[in-house]
């Protein structure tokens, strides 16, 4: 093995012990039970990768803090599932780089099968909560969108007072949120489905609320009306983003 090819393998050793390290961390963080047992087999699996490496190598190497640090966050950020499929998508190039190490290394084929097939099945066990009430967090995000944007940019030529724009646009999102969050909750009680009414109301009512008080922001901070008018709508547009 040439000393290109070694340098090679020790990045792919360091990658296995970095997401060993991230899966732990995330199955000590975990209340529910189950997720953190998916967690921890996950890590023993990249543990295994990385003792295959240091069979080749002969090297021990440490994980890359900093990016343990950062998946942990952004797991913690959008959820656990996000974070893990994001991690597990930047494989996808390193993958490509496997199979033309057959030849050095013979364990890489049943690398690849853990990395595209055992480690997906064990991804999909994950049950997250938040991802059971998407669909009651999507419905208020558009709702508020399309309401309140269409009832700001009304006041703001009607009023043309950045203040009582806000004010008004204020008692608007506030009623129409308890209305969409009314409307969540008997559409999810009337459902044959395991979320619970009550939940499904409050993640609807919630990403309403938070909408409305984002499109409102720029009337509260801005002295220009028609600026502020603008701001809120590049916000509108980075919430559908």
């Amino acid at each position: 093995m040439d000393e290109l090819m070694r340098q090679q393998l020790l990045r792919y050793q360091r990658n296995e012990i970095t997401e060993y390290h991230i899966y732990t961390q995330l199955a000590l963080t975990m209340t529910s039970p189950e997720n953190a047992a998916v967690l921890r087999r996950i890590a023993e699996n990249e543990h295994q990768h990385y003792d295959i490496w240091n069979t080749h190598t002969g090297q021990d190497v440490a994980p890359d803090r900093l990016k343990v640090r950062w998946y942990v966050l952004i797991a913690r950020l959008f959820g656990l599932t996000f974070g893990v499929k994001l991690m597990e998508q930047g494989e996808e190039t390193a993958q490509d780089t496997y199979r033309r190490l057959r030849e050095v290394v013979p364990e890489v084929d049943a690398i690849l099968q853990d990395e595209e097939r055992h480690e997906n099945e064990l991804i999909a066990l994950i049950d997250e909560e938040r991802l059971q009430y998407m669909g009651s967090v999507v419905l208020g995000l558009n709702d508020a969108l399309v309401e309140l944007t269409g009832a700001l940019a009304g006041l703001t030529f009607a009023l043309q007072h950045t203040k009582l724009v806000a004010l008004t646009g204020l008692i608007t999102g506030i009623a129409a949120a308890f209305s969409m969050a009314s409307s969540e909750y008997l559409a999810t009680k009337s459902e044959n489905t395991s979320k619970n009414p009550v939940k499904a109301s409050l993640y609807t009512g919630i990403a309403y609320i938070f909408t409305v008080a984002l499109l409102i922001l720029p009337f509260l901070l801005l002295p220009n009306i028609f600026v502020s008018l603008a701001v809120t709508l590049l916000l509108a547009v980075g919430i559908i983003g």
